[in-house]
């Protein structure tokens, strides 16, 4: 039997819900159960999600910058944009994902700082793009804690 994390994790959370918080006294006990129940279903919202989310976010980002790149002045940059734009995740074990993302985001931050020096509607365009990929990102981490 090979157990299914996110399975696990939802089980945990409905025995300490449902029958270990109930029969807690004092009362503080049953809360600090119940806290922690709540921490391990984000957990499992997010290990249900985990790989899917950075994938979308990578594909996401490697999007933004083959637009954007041509609007950019400073050659560096634009070879760098290009560069990331093509490149590939490494495996889609999380950690690699992490760390493919963190790159991929401080260059979107280089880009925000280039982007905001520049004049002219397609660097109001790129710009409004990049505010559209924040929002649209910080909306992928949303945590959906359903009521118990």
């Amino acid at each position: 039997m090979k157990p299914d994390p996110s399975l696990v994790l939802e089980r945990t959370v409905q025995a300490l819900l449902g029958e270990i918080a109930p029969a807690m006294t004092p009362p503080y006990r049953a809360a600090s159960v119940s806290v922690q129940a709540m921490l391990l279903g984000v957990a499992r919202e997010e290990i249900d999600r985990a790989a899917a989310r950075r994938v979308e976010e990578n594909a996401a980002l490697r999007k933004l910058f083959a637009e954007g790149a041509p609007v950019v002045r400073d050659a560096g940059l634009r070879e760098r944009l290009g560069s990331a734009a093509v490149s590939a995740d490494p495996s889609l074990r999380v950690p690699d994902l992490d760390a493919t993302n963190q790159a991929l985001r401080a260059l979107l931050i280089g880009l925000h700082a280039h982007v905001e020096t520049l004049p002219g509607p397609e660097a109001r365009a790129l710009e409004g793009a990049i505010w559209r990929e924040l929002a649209a990102s910080t909306e992928r981490r949303r945590i959906a804690i359903a009521p118990f």
